[in-house]
């Protein structure tokens, strides 16, 4: 069956081979897409995102394949991706992280979107998600974070919601030559990229518990972000008592938003 966004994208469905029928005007928004974040992102992104991108083969020619991203990724760290509609329920999402697959979006967006768009789509998907797949640490984080977030259930989904968005979405992490980003939603977004590392936005230090009372925006450009020690250390910060801190933060309740709450 169909599905269409709110902007009107259609789910694609695949071929017997399990490739999905991009169009030339697809490629052409999918190399415009590339060659701009790739000239945006050097000195922005952590060299594993980087080293990824080419790992994983992606240029600005070709529209990548689902399958052929899955095939790469699995040879290389046991992760896959799957293509889903746009937007899917938070069980199978958190299923699928567990499984240790990524969910991907397959429509791209069209010309009139190139800079925004609020649903995922490919180029976000693949772009901004995809790379670090190819690291074994983050790897081991996005299945324990799945793992975690189905044995939580349904009451904490909403906070482990939040600790997805500020890592995986709009993560940063320390480095020997400074904070760069790993998060998806700066690998992806020129705006995010340059409000990230150009001192626009406050840059904190990763604390779970401050994650967990940081409400966020899904329109805007971030106005905080995390910055993590290490993927290995991100995924150490799971084996806390998840059920007690996300009950204490409900308790202590969220943080002062740090922008305007009307949409």
């Amino acid at each position: 069956m169909t599905k269409q966004t709110d902007n009107g994208y259609a789910s694609l469905a695949p071929d017997a081979q399990g490739c999905y029928p991009y169009t030339e005007d697809d490629r052409t928004v999918w190399g415009t897409l590339f060659t701009r974040q790739m000239d945006a992102l050097q000195g922005v992104m952590v060299d594993s995102y980087l080293e990824g991108i080419a790992t994983l083969g992606l240029n600005a020619g070709n529209v990548p394949q689902v399958v052929d991203i899955d095939k790469r990724l699995n040879r290389l760290t046991g992760a896959g991706v799957e293509g889903v509609p746009a937007l899917i329920a938070p069980t199978r999402f958190f299923n699928l992280l567990s499984d240790r697959k990524f969910p991907i979006a397959t429509f791209l967006r069209r010309r009139e979107h190139m800079d925004y768009i609020e649903e995922p789509d490919l180029f976000h998907e693949v772009f901004g998600h995809c790379p670090l797949l190819t690291n074994n640490a983050y790897c081991d984080f996005i299945e324990r974070f799945g793992q975690q977030a189905q044995t939580l259930g349904k009451g904490y989904s909403w906070h482990m919601f939040r600790l997805f968005w500020f890592t995986v979405e709009f993560g940063l992490i320390h480095t020997k030559d400074g904070v760069r980003a790993y998060g998806a939603g700066i690998g992806s977004s020129p705006a995010e990229a340059e409000n990230a590392m150009n001192g626009h936005a406050e840059v904190r230090d990763f604390d779970l518990m401050d994650v967990l009372r940081t409400p966020y925006r899904i329109d805007i450009v971030q106005p905080v972000y995390f910055a993590i020690e290490s993927f290995e250390a991100l995924t150490e910060a799971l084996d806390q008592d998840l059920v007690a801190l996300i009950d204490q933060a409900k308790s202590l309740g969220d943080h002062t938003p740090l922008f305007d709450q009307a949409a």
